[in-house]
């Protein structure tokens, strides 16, 4: 007869005490240790890198740009191809005869320009800075694939463990519903607190059906990234944790103007651009063609010819220096400075931006801290309480959901955190132009 009054006392214990056990389950944080590397989380970031670095079609591209810029000095720093020429001169108009007269001829000559000297070097010494700019453009492109890859991934990992917390979440929130239904049932309970439940359960399962839809997107970005097929399942993905960080801003300023490669690009670009106001100095002088000719004279009836042999050199004349070579001197000289500011630029904004991600992490450290050591600890013991406070009728239906849901959502913020913070530590080392972790 018992069962047919519906849920007992005894129900509402045995609901409070699994109640319990489930939200010690979930408040794992309290307990977890100080920021530390994790070698395993490590591991797999650093064998998704190889295989970005290996297989990526950007970084592909770039390294068949190499090979064709590899091509160019030696092309830049060879003379142009000799030239030769075949000719018939001095043939009479009235006969068309070739031995009629003594001056006519078949020629053969042979031409080579050669610049004035020290002009193939620079050619050569230009592309072969050309050929280091696009170097250091396949390098930040590396870093940039790599920063992609880590974040894709810290992402990835948050995802699922915001999924883990949210499940386990999901499972509290059905012990609620029970609590409530038990309660309404023998009548110590409200109707309103079992549909308060439900609501939240049903905004819990909404939360997974996103988290799981931002997932896949995850998964089909971190593919695209490792050249996979875009729908290839990703399983296999370690909890994010907390790297320690002790680097200082000045000892990354000096690996930033060391190391970053669009720095070191400009910098070559400053070098190609000072080579090209060489060469345009040395356009003040002349270049020169050389040849060599031989003519061939036919015998006539009476007279036998000797043939001819012939040398010439010619030199063009800068006369219109004025408007030609000085104003490409002057262009040059613009370009150097141009190049300068561009590069003065870009390390003052590089150097902000590394104060900038120094700040952030800074800031992300501190806050997690708190989360870590006061924020989830309170607001896990503030739920504990709760309910034993509406286990004897003190604390009001409302008060516990509300507590649950807020500590269900320092959680999610402590992780989200905690990817933030080791985004940014990827960010640093794109910034940087070096792997520093």
């Amino acid at each position: 007869m018992q069962s047919d009054r519906g849920p007992t006392p005894m129900d509402t214990k045995r609901h409070f005490a699994l109640l319990v056990s489930v939200v010690l389950a979930i408040t794992t944080i309290v307990a977890a240790p100080a920021p530390a590397e994790e070698p395993e989380y490590k591991g797999k970031v650093e064998r998704l890198i190889e295989e970005a670095v290996e297989n990526n079609p950007e970084l592909k591209a770039y390294e068949e740009k190499i090979r064709a810029y590899e091509e160019r000095p030696p092309q830049a720093e060879s003379l142009d191809d000799p030239r030769l020429k075949l000719s018939i001169v001095n043939v009479p108009l009235d006969s068309f005869r070739l031995n009629q007269e003594p001056m006519t001829q078949k020629q053969i000559s042979l031409m080579q320009k050669l610049p004035f000297p020290g002009k193939l070097s620079l050619k050569g010494a230009m592309a072969e800075q050309e050929l280091e700019i696009v170097k250091k453009e396949y390098l930040e492109k590396k870093n940039e694939i790599i920063k992609r890859v880590k974040v894709v991934y810290n992402n990835l990992s948050f995802i699922d463990k915001a999924i883990e917390i949210t499940e386990n979440n999901r499972e509290l929130l059905e012990e609620f519903v029970k609590i409530a239904e038990t309660k309404y049932a023998v009548g110590k309970g409200l109707q309103q607190d079992v549909l308060k439940s439900q609501v939240e359960l049903s905004r819990m399962i909404d939360r997974l059906i996103s988290l799981r839809q931002k997932r896949q997107t995850l998964v089909a970005r971190l593919n695209t990234l490792l050249n996979r097929p875009t729908q290839m399942p990703f399983e296999d993905v370690e909890e994010i944790s907390q790297t320690g960080f002790n680097l200082t801003f000045e000892g990354l300023q000096k690996i930033a103007v060391e190391s970053r490669p669009v720095l070191l690009g400009l910098g070559h670009l400053i070098e190609r651009y000072r080579f090209a106001h060489e060469f345009a100095k040395k356009d003040f002088y002349p270049d020169f063609d050389v040849g060599i000719g031989y003519g061939q004279r036919d015998d006539s009836a009476a007279v036998e010819r000797t043939d001819f042999v012939s040398a010439f050199v010619t030199v063009n004349i800068p006369l219109w220096y004025k408007t030609k070579e000085s104003r490409k001197v002057a262009e040059e000289e613009a370009n150097i400075r141009k190049a300068t500011e561009q590069y003065n630029a870009m390390k003052n904004n590089l150097l902000f931006q590394i104060k900038d991600i120094l700040t952030d992490i800074e800031e992300y450290r501190q806050q997690i801290e708190l989360f870590r050591t006061g924020i989830i600890p309170q607001s896990t013991m503030s739920l504990e309480s709760a309910i034993a406070g509406y286990k004897v009728n003190k604390v009001d239906f409302v008060t516990l959901v509300n507590n649950q849901i807020t500590l269900y959502n320092y959680e999610i913020d402590y992780y989200r955190l905690i990817t933030d913070h080791e985004n940014k530590l990827a960010e640093l080392e794109a910034a940087v132009g070096r792997r520093l972790f």
